[in-house]
């Protein structure tokens, strides 16, 4: 399969049309990682070609391999696109997103995979666990975009023996109209339960985070939850790392393709791993590779933002974030690895949801290809989507004061439990030094994470 070139013709050649969906998707994989490469090299003329042969086989709507390369093949397409700015403007100069379709697709994405319920069970056991005995709660919600962990929440202190303490919850987000949405929803449900409850939003981006806004009190006992947020603060740290040494991300388009990291059986893993006999020759910028440990230099911003919670002494913070390495200096570091973990979320739904769900091809575009398409077509302050993975996040908590605070026994039975009743076999669950990994298949895909300020 591999043999075949590039310069096969037209849509309707046999080869192409009578594919099976392995050979397809190896041929794809192949295509797209030789497409990156002339992306990387500055050939646009191969890049093009490549990009058509990709526009041949793939399909927003066909099977797993055909779906994600659409997003990937639209990504490199855009990155293309930015090298010539004013066409890219111009292109874009219309486009909008609305906060009901933003609303939508968290929506989906909460109610289609299982991941987020985990993570509000955990951090609400975590949370609950720490207050025990309080009487005045003050929660700071990094992400206030889904009012259903708190409404869970005060479901549980509504019904403590002693009767339920004062809860306050800070929500912080960008967009004001769905902090109104998440302020309705839960103090309707606290006025039903008969709990003191405050809201206060504070509508702003993390990055610009005023830290007085949250109005943290003397004599309330504070919790912090950060679900898939903190991950953004990193681009705001290469801003800075590229403004001190300009040539510092010059081969942010090279290649480094040695790690061949195992799926579960069965899919999109399997593929990518066939495909990695096929060698690919470095192109002559890519000479930089991934950095093999965290630097302080490297986390000017995120410390910053990190010694100011720890200056808040919560008595507990709790973290989710994308347990991928969507970091890497290199387009092709961050090509594969996203190719890796997007295969397994483009898998949950192949496992799940029917093919011609409209609910799944919205999940697919507006959430997951757009995240792609910010992991390979931007760099500098405009890519956000900087995951990282567990082990990062240790070293970067340890730097900033906070101490690991394993989550409990109590907390792991009760995210297990739903996570088998959730009616997939795929989805796994593993403890990693008292933190928890959610998993498709042996893939970890999310961590959640509770830390204390170390005194």
């Amino acid at each position: 399969m591999m043999s075949l070139s590039p310069s096969l013709g037209s849509p309707n050649n046999l080869l192409f049309r009578e594919m099976k969906s392995e050979e397809r998707g190896l041929y794809l994989i192949h295509l797209l990682l030789s497409c990156a490469n002339h992306v990387a090299a500055g050939n646009l003329e191969n890049a093009n070609t490549t990009l058509e042969q990709i526009s041949m086989l793939a399909s927003p709507d066909g099977d797993t391999m055909q779906r994600i390369a659409t997003y990937f093949m639209e990504s490199l397409a855009d990155r293309i696109l930015k090298t010539w700015p004013g066409i890219h403007r111009a292109l874009n100069s219309t486009r909008m997103t609305l906060i009901s379709d933003e609303i939508l697709v968290q929506k989906l994405f909460f109610e289609l995979f299982p991941f987020l319920k985990v993570a509000f069970v955990l951090t609400n056991q975590a949370i609950i666990e720490a207050m025990e005995g309080e009487k005045v709660i003050h929660i700071i919600d990094l992400n206030a975009a889904e009012a259903a962990q708190w409404i869970a929440l005060l479901r549980v202190l509504s019904a403590h023996p002693e009767g339920p303490p004062h809860l306050r919850i800070t929500g912080v987000h960008q967009k004001k109209e769905i902090l109104d949405e998440v302020a309705h929803r839960l103090t309707e449900e606290a006025e039903k339960l008969d709990i003191p409850f405050q809201f206060n939003p504070v509508a702003s981006k993390l990055e610009n985070l005023d830290f007085d806004k949250l109005r943290v009190k003397t004599g309330e006992a504070l919790a912090i939850s950060s679900i898939l947020q903190l991950h953004t603060l990193l681009a705001w740290d290469d801003e800075a790392m590229q403004r001190k040494s300009p040539l510092l991300l010059k081969s942010s388009n090279g290649i480094h393709l040695q790690r061949v990291l195992p799926m579960g059986q069965s899919t999109l893993g399997d593929l990518l791993e066939k495909d990695m006999v096929n060698g690919y020759t470095p192109s002559p910028d890519s000479t930089s590779s991934s950095p093999s440990s965290l630097t302080t230099s490297n986390s000017m911003n995120m410390e910053s933002f990190l010694n100011a919670l720890w200056g808040l002494s919560p008595k507990v913070m709790v973290v989710t974030e994308q347990d991928c390495n969507h970091n890497g200096p290199t387009l092709m570091d961050r090509l594969l690895e996203a190719l890796y973990s997007y295969a397994a979320l483009f898998d949950c739904l192949e496992s799940t949801v029917s093919r011609t769900s409209l609910e799944r091809l919205r999940v697919e575009k507006m959430l997951f290809g757009e995240e792609i398409k910010n992991i390979i077509a931007c760099e500098g302050s405009e890519r956000k989507e900087r995951h990282e993975k567990l082990e990062k996040w240790f070293q970067r908590f340890d730097l900033a004061g906070f101490g690991n605070v394993p989550l409990s026994y109590f907390g792991m039975v009760q995210a297990r439990r739903f996570l088998q009743s959730y009616g997939c076999e795929g989805y796994r669950m593993r403890d990693e030094n008292g933190c928890v990994l959610i998993c498709w298949e042996d893939r970890p895909m999310y961590s959640i994470s509770a830390w204390r300020s170390r005194k």
